[in-house]
């Protein structure tokens, strides 16, 4: 049995932190230039060697993303990008590019390279010519089922991983490479500049009836016709891993902390149950399904694991994400008075219940005591987002807890 590493994506170093801390084995993350996330916060050279610090302290791995598929302007800087990498010490680069990935082979050849999902990995043949190029890793295409995957796992050396995405968005096109927005707005999904078209709402125009609009229907359920549910694989880990998969990968790199927070802990926890009992794994499934349910999600499906996807795979009718709490806030330090700093997300109130979780899989309900803003002055709510605040929540808490509020699930 191979032992699956837990891959998390991460937008920010503060979410990077968090993602850590929640149970991560490795986090993924963008520069400032040469991703497909071009809209996320994203890392500056200082931030990413900071994280890189703070992952390696506490065992856990961090790549960076350069998985752009490259024009001939754009390969000079990512020479400069990788000889900077190279000195702050990433232990993988995630890459699409051929050209780009013997770029990073000549300037950076001691930190690994993983063939990005966008490059098509369909075969075991594709595995093996990246295998003879220098790939440590090669990430699979998201339309293999488990039973290619199975194969692939046979026909490739023992040394080569498997990376495979298990939850979160799914794409529309084939192993992401749209054009839809090139074409509707001139933003190039494969620079990272993707405006998700594939979630809009579309209607049909005839040509000698400007102005007179006609929706789009796939029956009676309305006009989202690319609009894909979420991925979810919780419920399938022995099938993972029986397929041999090294690393179990977490899409959401423009997803906030609390969404990583949830996720990330949530399938630790059942990787490790599984692997110390598979009896336990199935005892404390409803535990999984609830947990992962609290996040912001669009319906789940198994895409392509268990063969093509069926009409059932699509959400025709809205694109809106189900959710089932508001994030509020990271814990930081305790001051002398024995409140906790917290950069604030949303906003909240004294008297009001919220919930605090921990990264053991543990959480607390709470009322708020007290607040106040940095100058000590008493505060009756936190309007203000990213305000920094103190709070008082009557219990002890530990640096990197998350506050969140349970909101009613509105019907669809």
């Amino acid at each position: 049995m191979r032992i699956p590493e837990l891959l998390v994506p991460a937008s920010s170093l503060e979410v990077l932190k968090i993602a850590v801390i929640f149970g991560a084995d490795a986090v993924y993350i963008g520069g400032e230039a040469f991703g497909l996330r071009a809209k996320a916060k994203n890392f500056s050279k200082e931030e990413m060697a900071e994280g890189i610090q703070f992952a390696h302290a506490r065992g856990v791995k961090v790549y960076v993303t350069a998985n752009i598929l490259a024009h001939n302007q754009d390969l000079a800087g990512v020479r400069e990008y990788f000889e900077e990498l190279r000195e702050i010490g990433p232990d993988a680069l995630i890459i699409s590019d051929p050209g780009v990935f013997m770029i990073a082979k000549e300037v950076c050849p001691e930190i690994e390279r993983h063939v990005s999902t966008q490059a098509n990995n369909t075969n075991y043949g594709t595995y093996l010519f990246w295998h003879q190029q220098g790939a440590k890793r090669v990430v699979s295409a998201r339309e293999l089922s488990l039973k290619e995957l199975q194969e692939i796992r046979r026909e490739i050396p023992d040394d080569m991983e498997i990376e495979t995405f298990i939850h979160g968005a799914m794409c529309i096109s084939y192993s992401g490479r749209c054009l839809l927005s090139n074409f509707l707005t001139g933003r190039d999904s494969n620079q990272g500049a993707c405006t998700h078209p594939c979630r809009w709402k579309y209607s049909i125009m005839e040509e000698s009836r400007p102005g007179e609009y006609f929706p789009v229907f796939e029956n009676e359920r309305g006009t989202f016709i690319f609009n894909s549910k979420d991925l979810c694989m919780i419920e399938h880990i022995p099938d993972l891993i029986d397929a041999g998969i090294d690393s179990f990968k977490i899409e959401g790199r423009m997803k906030t902390a609390l969404y990583v927070a949830t996720v990330a802990r949530t399938y630790r926890k059942a990787i490790d149950d599984y692997l110390r009992d598979p009896a336990l794994y199935e005892q404390n499934m409803p535990w999984y399904q609830e947990q992962i349910a609290n996040c912001t999600y669009r319906q789940f499906t198994t895409g392509f694991f268990y063969g093509k996807p069926t009409e059932e795979a699509q959400i025709y009718d809205n694109n809106t994400y189900i959710k089932g709490y508001t994030y509020l806030g990271i814990v930081g330090e305790r001051d002398e008075q024995g409140s906790y700093c917290i950069s604030q997300k949303n906003k909240f109130s004294v008297g009001e219940t919220i919930e605090v979780m921990k990264p053991d899989g543990e959480n607390i309900e709470v009322t708020v005591k007290g607040i106040r803003d940095e100058e000590g002055n008493p505060m009756e709510s936190a309007p203000h987002p990213q305000q920094i605040l103190y709070i008082d929540l009557g219990t002890p808490l530990d640096k990197y807890d998350i506050l969140r509020r349970q909101e009613p699930v509105a019907e669809l």
